[in-house]
């Protein structure tokens, strides 16, 4: 018996709901490559791609996927997938190449296309309007330590709702905000490359007031579908029951999960221990009128779940989702690992009962307050050659998809730990394997394997799985 015609797969079939989405997750920058076509000006990350030693072997973003070409065949490979919904990103300095003044013809004419191309093949378009390729002009001025990049955030989200806000189904607006203060602005291990730790903080609030400003641009402009917004978020454990072992498991809990979701959700950040409240200066005094604005009514909000984390007191070196930093070693406290998972490519836990728990733990904080759920990203690298002559037998990868979404089904099921939480949706990370930031190439996520070289797409054995997945659930 195949895995696609499995036991297992028809069981977890039967539990899915008919309205469940099953998707497809990307992003522009790390599958579109034609950097430099149709008009499209650089991004943060072109530039730091370009400085020595960011990218692992020196890989570059110049092509990538060159889904930019060929998303017409990436489109049916989506369609044999068979999913609902495919999450893929707009390219910001593609349709506005300076990140002010004038929008780009060529670039919107793109979106245009990919958007008809998917719902010709009967699938959903869920666009996320930033993921994390920030128009170079706004990052020379500061990017998101700047204020003003909100406002221009709301200026290009107003120009996309009015374009595409009659077929995209839903809108997400940033995508993984803890990803660009962390990696990007306090590690430096991400573009723009800024090693400030605490002093990063002005970040968040400026991604979160971007968000709010184009929640309501985008109603402005009356877009049709749903508006919310994705972060990372991943339950945080003290390495030890010692008071210091979980009192920085708490701040690291309030960086990587409060401090983004209880203002958007609830419209305030959250306090703070009297001991670390100077580390958190740098966010300044807050207005009533900001909250206000992050504080919009959502349609829905997005989980990017792939490993907990667990934290002791100390210095040391942290695993982050990209590779270790200089700064690290300043951090007052550093991550643990679980030694009784086994692990991704990257090194991450694998643990799919935390995500259950992550449920939890969002019902628990945010209460009625809490919109319907979609797993917005939940994927695993593996080890993969770059050649193939067929199939990759990608079992692990498979294993992940099924234990994951298995696991977010039960615990949301009637019974189950987070039974009154409404999950709407899950979207695999990803549909190609990519140009995967800091890590260049040498991580594939991907359901179809992606030879740089050649650019042939070839489905994966996690391909075929999903696929049968798709279709079991429908007879």
């Amino acid at each position: 018996m195949t895995v696609q015609n499995s036991a297992a797969l028809q069981s977890l079939a039967g539990r899915l709901d008919p309205e469940f989405t099953l998707g497809v997750a990307a992003a522009a920058f790390q599958i579109e490559g034609s950097l430099k076509a149709d008009g499209r000006g650089p991004s943060g990350w072109d530039a730091f791609a370009e400085k020595p030693g960011t990218i692992m072997d020196g890989h570059s973003p110049a092509v990538a996927c060159d889904h930019y070409n060929r998303s017409g065949e990436d489109v049916a490979l989506m369609r044999e997938l068979g999913i609902d919904s495919y999450r893929f990103s707009i390219s910001w300095p593609r349709i506005q190449p300076d990140g002010r003044g004038p929008f780009n013809s060529q670039g919107l004419d793109f979106y245009d296309r990919l958007i008809d191309q998917l719902l010709d093949a009967g699938i959903s378009p869920m666009a996320t309007l930033y993921h994390w390729d920030t128009p170079l002009p706004l990052e020379h001025s500061g990017g998101w330590m700047n204020r003003s990049t909100a406002e221009r955030f709301a200026e290009y989200s107003a120009a996309a709702g009015e374009r595409f806000g009659d077929r995209v189904a839903q809108w997400v607006t940033l995508n993984e905000p803890v990803s660009v203060t962390l990696n990007g602005y306090a590690l430096g291990v991400h573009a723009p490359g800024h090693d400030l730790l605490f002093n990063a903080l002005p970040s968040i609030h400026h991604q979160l007031l971007g968000h709010g400003l184009a929640v309501q641009a985008l109603r402005a402009a009356g877009v049709t579908g749903g508006v919310g917004v994705t972060n990372l978020h991943s339950p945080v454990r003290p390495a030890t029951g010692k008071p210091g072992d979980r009192m920085v498991a708490r701040i690291f809990d309030t960086l990587m999960n409060r401090v983004y979701a209880d203002p958007v959700l609830l419209g305030r950040y959250p306090k703070l221990p009297l001991v670390v409240r100077p580390w958190f200066r740098s966010m300044g005094k807050i207005s009533d009128a900001d909250l206000r604005t992050i504080h919009q009514p959502l349609d829905f909000y997005g989980l990017n779940y792939y490993y907990p984390v667990k934290v002791a007191m100390g210095r040391g070196t942290v695993s982050v989702p990209a590779n270790n930093s200089a700064a690290l070693s300043r951090l007052p406290f550093h991550e643990v690992g679980y030694p009784e998972y086994e692990t991704t490519g990257f090194g991450w836990p694998v643990a799919p009962e935390h995500l259950g728990i992550l449920l939890r733990e969002m019902k628990d904080r945010y209460g009625d307050a809490l919109p319907p759920l979609y797993i917005t990203e939940s994927g695993a690298s593996f080890p993969e050659p770059e050649h193939v002559s067929g199939p990759i037998a990608d079992t692990k990868r498979i294993e992940y998809l099924a234990n994951h979404l298995s696991h977010a089904i039960a615990a949301t099921s009637p019974g189950g730990i987070a039974e009154d939480v409404k999950l709407l949706g899950y979207y695999v990370w990803t549909l190609l394997d990519n140009f995967e930031w800091a890590a260049g190439y040498s991580q594939r996520f991907g359901l179809i394997h992606v030879d740089f070289d050649t650019q042939e797409r070839t489905p994966k054995e996690s391909f075929y799985w999903f696929q049968a997945l798709s279709r079991a659930r429908k007879t």
